[in-house]
């Protein structure tokens, strides 16, 4: 039986490389001479950290910038609150998402099984797989 899965991943290699070219033009600019300000990849999130608030949002949108001309779908970025310290240093996470969360695949199930295609879709591990007897219904599925 014919099958597709649906599927919302972001491309890690290209997600390192916005992330070194951001690291590249943080080094460069003029703006940014003497300020303390970095950006440290982890595992599911991206944390940024700089000297103040205003440091911050331009660090964000150095990131943001690079993130997008790579090509990084930004839909899959999660912006966290900004943290400020009492010292004065401010923090923020940016959360990757990887795969589909729980209420959105059920919902995109439930569309599905609501058109009344004669196609079966489940749910495995953050995707959706739906097969079908016939290529010409999971065709009109996908449109």
């Amino acid at each position: 039986m014919p099958s597709f899965d649906i599927v919302s991943e972001v491309d890690k290699q290209e997600l390192d490389n916005a992330v070194n070219q951001a690291r590249k033009e943080l080094a460069t600019r003029f703006d940014f001479k003497g300020v303390t300000a970095e950006i440290l990849p982890e595992k599911d999130k991206i944390v940024l950290t700089a000297q103040d608030a205003a440091h911050l949002r331009g660090l964000r949108e150095i990131l943001i910038g690079r993130l997008s001309k790579r090509g990084v779908d930004l839909r899959n970025i999660e912006q966290g609150e900004a943290a400020i310290s009492s010292v004065g240093h401010a923090r923020q996470e940016l959360k990757i998402r990887q795969g589909l969360e729980g209420d959105k695949a059920k919902e995109m199930i439930q569309a599905i099984k609501s058109q009344g295609f004669k196609v079966q879709s489940q749910l495995q591990d953050r995707q959706i797989r739906v097969t079908g007897k016939k290529r010409d219904d999971l065709q009109a599925v996908i449109q």
